[in-house]
């Protein structure tokens, strides 16, 4: 981590105590430092992109330089869709990228304020849509950890076009709900595990939120995917192996969250973790939990009630 020549050398030794995470994070491979970025932000075909959970603060609290602001929702939902969250069809996704002035050769630097929980739906539809994911980082302690060290800026930022073009989405990577209903409810295939990536209350149905229904689908399992972050930053491999022992990785799994983002950093937990067949349910719970007649469990077991038999 790079320390600006004015800073006190006690104000850094706190900081850096204040924004250390209380263990060794993991560290994928494409998880870079402000270090890094700053060397590299000016390079010809960097693209940043950054993804607020409140999009007002890119203008209120500010952006790293340069950097082009991804409004979530809007940006990574199919905006007519029911819900909003199912995911952009290629040719809107590759309309917005160009927009942002990707181009096939750029490489693209992801950050947010969300312990990586925002970009890992940006980062998902970029694997789906099968750009080159070599050409994509991480900013490791996102937002918080460059705006510490290095100066934000306030300034709006436009690009010019680009001229990126997208693949068909794989469908080796996600589900729709007649999958999950036929493999899971119905069939209860032992080679697939459906894995509930939200809350815990809202797992149980003790927090109903983001549809009109409370529970999880029969037969899924709670792992909440935000337990393997702290401090904007991933845990360490062995909390992450820990969090996700409930899970058999050789097994194909089904994930699904309410919103698209946290089963989308349980798909790049998992396959951290060496999971090989990780798919996401195209809608998750914002789609199940708002149609009535499709079956709901509440409580701590996976099965319940009818479903238990």
């Amino acid at each position: 981590m790079r320390i600006s020549s004015g800073l006190r050398p006690a104000v850094a030794v706190l900081l850096l105590f204040v924004l250390a995470p209380l263990s060794v994070w993991a560290a994928p491979g494409y998880f870079v430092d402000s270090d890094w970025l700053a060397e590299h932000i000016d390079d010809s075909g960097v693209v940043v992109l950054e993804v607020r959970y409140y999009p007002h603060r890119y203008y209120t609290v500010g952006h790293i330089p340069g950097a082009v602001q991804v409004q979530r929702f809007k940006d990574l939902g199919d905006n007519f869709a029911d819900p909003l969250m199912r995911f952009p069809s290629r040719e809107a996704f590759q309309a917005t990228l160009r927009r942002w002035g990707i181009d096939d050769d750029s490489t693209v630097v992801l950050y947010d304020d969300a312990n990586t929980a925002l970009l890992s739906r940006l980062y998902y539809l970029l694997a789906l849509y099968g750009f080159d994911m070599d050409r994509v980082k991480v900013l490791e302690g996102g937002a918080v950890e460059w705006s510490a060290f290095e100066a934000m800026s306030k300034a709006p930022v436009e690009r010019k076009p680009g001229h990126v073009t997208l693949k068909p989405a794989d469908p080796s990577m996600y589900v729709e709900w007649t999958d999950v209903y036929d493999d899971v409810v119905s069939r209860r295939d032992p080679d697939i595990v459906l894995l509930d990536a939200r809350p815990h209350d809202m797992y149980t149905g003790k927090v109903v939120k983001h549809a009109i229904r409370g529970g999880h689908i029969p037969g899924a399992i709670n792992v909440v995917s935000l337990d393997g972050t702290s401090a904007q930053h991933w845990r360490s491999d062995a909390e992450l192996r820990e969090l996700y022992k409930p899970v058999d990785l050789e097994k194909t799994l089904y994930v699904y969250c309410h919103d698209g983002f946290r089963m989308s950093l349980a798909w790049m937990q998992l396959k951290y973790l060496g999971a090989k067949d990780v798919r996401l349910y195209n809608g998750g719970w914002s789609h199940w939990g708002n149609r009535l007649t499709l079956p709901t469990v509440e409580g701590e077991k996976p099965y319940a009630g009818d479903y238990e038999l």
